[in-house]
């Protein structure tokens, strides 16, 4: 990890090129009032987030484009200076639907590139299936092959439409076997990670592969919190909170300085201001031993 006291600080992929550890994730901001995407894409680039992970799946890609159009143009950011992440989804994974898709988002990002492109999931639906087909049973799956994916998603990075690959949601074996059979390998793998789902051992693997994680809902899911069988998210463990007053910082900050302390990129969403700057605003401390020692974070 480089430059560990700044808003700036980045992880090397194994082709060279750097992430950002903390980006602004856009999953679920489709539920967000018209405009409001665009308002915390904004935001986010004033307050000086420099990666951004979005999906074709998330629906938002134009706003999100739009807001990173506007802020280049105002000079507030260059394009170079941004790494903006998104990926293909599950209906597309045959190889000659890859590309079409990229440049479909390229198209509503309103960019020539992508930094990066992921495979959302290792698994394939059929075209002529819904986007999440929970209810239409075996007939929903199609058998292409992600292997089959991963040569679209080597295509792309050939025609110059991303800078680099990677996977998403992709377990130990799933990777080990596309590492076996590619001829890039992934540069990251795309999870959720937090400490109800802390991933060490996956996190230890792609380590030893020369792959980044990435995680997602590093705040853990909130919306199901106080439901049966859905652990509370850390941030509202008391423990936490008590950390987070001895170094006046908020539970939400504490977990994602944990996080980002295990080597990884995490990708917290926001569209509210405040948390969006919060967020950001975790490089300036360092957990002692004994804040560690918390079994939110020995799991």
């Amino acid at each position: 990890m480089t430059n560990t006291n700044t808003k700036n600080t980045t992880l090397k992929l194994n082709n060279g090129r750097e992430i950002p550890v903390i980006g602004l994730g856009t999953y679920k901001l489709f539920k967000s009032r018209p405009g409001e995407v665009e308002t915390a894409i904004k935001i986010a680039i004033d307050a000086g987030y420099r990666h951004f992970d979005c999906a074709w799946f998330y629906g938002n890609e134009a706003e999100v484009g739009t807001a990173i159009r506007k802020k280049i143009a105002e000079g507030k950011v260059k394009r170079e200076e941004l790494f903006i992440t998104s990926k293909l989804w599950n209906n597309f994974h045959r190889k000659d639907r890859v590309v079409p898709m990229l440049k479909e988002t390229l198209s509503s990002l309103k960019l020539d590139y992508l930094d990066l492109y992921l495979i959302h999931w290792p698994f394939a639906f059929k075209e002529s299936a819904s986007l999440w087909p929970i209810d239409e049973g075996e007939s929903a799956f199609s058998d292409i092959d992600y292997l089959e994916t991963w040569q679209g998603m080597e295509e792309c990075l050939n025609l110059g439409l991303t800078k680099s690959i990677g996977v998403s949601n992709f377990n130990a074996e799933q990777i080990d076997r596309l590492l076996k059979n590619c001829k890039v390998k992934p540069v990251c793998n795309q999870v959720e990670v937090n400490p109800n789902l802390n991933q060490k051992k996956l996190i230890e693997f792609c380590r030893s592969k020369d792959i980044v994680v990435v995680g997602y809902c590093p705040l853990g899911r909130s919306e199901y919190a106080g439901l049966p069988g859905f652990p509370d998210p850390t941030i509202l463990d008391p423990k936490v909170a008590e950390i987070g007053k001895k170094y006046n910082k908020t539970p939400a900050q504490v977990v994602l300085n944990y996080l980002v302390s295990l080597g990884i990129s995490v990708i917290p969403k926001s569209v509210t201001k405040s948390r969006i700057l919060e967020n950001i605003n975790i490089f300036d401390f360092t957990l002692a031993a004994e804040d560690l020692s918390v079994p939110r974070f020995l799991q």
